[in-house]
């Protein structure tokens, strides 16, 4: 970037976050965004992807939309701005109805506004957005993983973002052009494909960063019995000492039955899930980040996008069920560059304890019976129909159709209209190959980082690489100092 275009940069970094310099491709990520192109950006956790959106947003008139996956992650990002004095505000359904209405009658004083998919389409917050009166910059996709994790089963509201610059277009032609940015620590070549082509990415500029951390030193050990699982998880906590860290558990029964014993064990901690009240989830959050609690017992709920960069470790108390999200929850330790331990229990192949083996079958015949489902219900459905009335008389629509939407079989003419191709036989549920990569990697007997760098598609980085720091790599000799 030339030094010119660097100046006002250069200025508001130093105004309002009291920093000198840029990290590496920051700059390149902003100038994209100020020149308004479309734009998606992968880069590993810790690289401070979020500067590079506030940012600009900064420096542009009008209003930048975020859509994020998570309240948690939502509230730390605005209160970080506001504490910078900047104008910032999140919309979301657990406001009081008085609070979002004060926000949408503000919508023109703010730079940044913080939305879930499922927000961004609620009726008073997109007929604002419509309005001639708002000024449009740039549609943010923030965690932008989630799309493809989340989109064709749990969140289907991901699947319509592609509508939105078509619709805001045709409601206010003469405004600029409206710029889509998608970011995320996690996507191979298959999940960038498939943001481009969802989102509607018109000639994108692509920075592909490689998730290696030199600093995150990568373990996973076998456990044959739940009994020694636990062993395992005091010995680690131990080694640990009294350091900030997070034990990620699958369930949310798992949660509170791992926080409890441990609790007894003297540890002071607490289970985190989503079925827990808000205000309750807010007070852990808050209590963990002033380390008032050293570690949380939580569930995948926790901690994507949170700024805490002195997380020492990470420990996997059963394994993810996919490789992305497992990257994902790793890298939320060592963000200050410090070094960081990260260990993943699993159950061992020939061993006693068969819990991993069954709970991933479990989540198997959950996801196809939910697919079965969603599928059953497409032939009830008008080959064109309207989303909002749809939903009075089949609450679980939204599911079916975004799997439609997935298969191809679907088109959104906007947010809340669609089209569609009858099917002539229902296909089979589409295999997930990051939940087979999981399990390949569990069992590697290579380099960790060699296999994540491979599978996330660095293939010519990954040839003949070692870290040297993972539990694969390390000399036999201080392969125990991590279990």
């Amino acid at each position: 970037m030339p030094d010119a275009d660097l100046k006002p940069i250069q200025a508001a970094l130093q105004q309002y976050w009291g920093y000198s310099e840029l990290r590496s491709p920051q700059a390149e990520v902003m100038r994209a965004l100020l020149q308004r192109r479309d734009a998606l950006v992968v880069l590993p956790t810790g690289a401070g992807k979020s500067l590079c959106f506030q940012l600009p947003a900064v420096l542009q008139g009008g209003l930048t939309l975020v859509v994020s996956p998570l309240l948690a992650l939502m509230e730390n990002q605005i209160t970080e701005l506001r504490q910078r004095g900047l104008a910032a505000a999140a919309y979301h359904s657990e406001l009081p109805s008085s609070q979002r209405r004060q926000i949408l009658s503000q919508l023109r004083d703010y730079r940044l506004l913080y939305v879930s998919p499922e927000s961004l389409f609620s009726n008073p917050l997109w007929q604002s957005l419509c309005s001639a009166q708002v000024q449009l910059n740039g549609l943010i996709v923030d965690e932008a993983h989630c799309l493809v994790q989340w989109g064709d089963r749990f969140r289907p509201a991901y699947r319509r973002l592609g509508t939105v610059r078509p619709a805001l277009r045709q409601c206010k032609p003469q405004q600029s052009p409206l710029a889509i940015a998608a970011f995320t620590a996690t996507a191979d070549p298959h999940a960038q494909r498939t943001l481009i082509e969802v989102l509607g990415l018109e000639q994108p500029v692509q920075i592909i960063h490689s998730p290696y951390r030199a600093n995150l030193h990568l373990a996973v050990r076998s456990v044959w019995s739940r009994g020694y699982r636990r062993h395992c998880l005091q010995q680690f906590l131990k080694q640990q000492g009294r350091t900030c860290g997070l034990i990620y558990a699958r369930t949310r029964h798992d949660c509170e039955t791992i926080a409890t014993w441990l609790q007894e064990q003297g540890h002071r901690t607490s289970p985190y899930h989503g079925g827990l009240p808000a205000a309750q989830r807010r007070q852990i959050e808050r209590d963990w980040l002033q380390d008032k609690l050293p570690f949380v017992v939580c569930t995948n709920a926790f901690g994507m996008g949170v700024n805490k960069p002195d997380v020492r470790w990470i420990c996997h108390y059963q394994p993810p069920l996919q490789l992305s999200e497992y990257l994902q929850e790793v890298g939320r330790a060592g963000r200050d560059g410090e070094a960081a331990q990260a260990l993943v229990l699993v159950s061992d192949r020939w061993g006693l304890d068969r819990e991993d083996q069954q709970r991933w079958s479990f989540f198997q015949h959950q996801s196809q019976d939910t697919y079965n489902r969603a599928m059953a219900l497409q032939t009830q459905l008008p080959l064109q129909g309207n989303l909002q009335q749809l939903r009075q008389h089949f609450p679980e629509v939204e599911l079916t159709l975004a799997l439609l939407h997935q298969q191809g079989a679907l088109r959104w003419q906007d947010p809340f209209h669609y089209c569609r191709q009858p099917l002539a036989q229902v296909p089979p549920p589409p295999k997930d190959p990051q939940e087979q990569l999981m399990q390949k990697f569990l069992y590697h007997r290579g380099c960790r980082w060699q296999f994540l760098l491979q599978a996330f598609g660095f293939a010519t980085e990954a040839r003949g690489f070692h870290c040297g720091h993972c539990d694969r790599c390390r000399p036999p000799h201080r392969s125990r100092k991590i279990p």
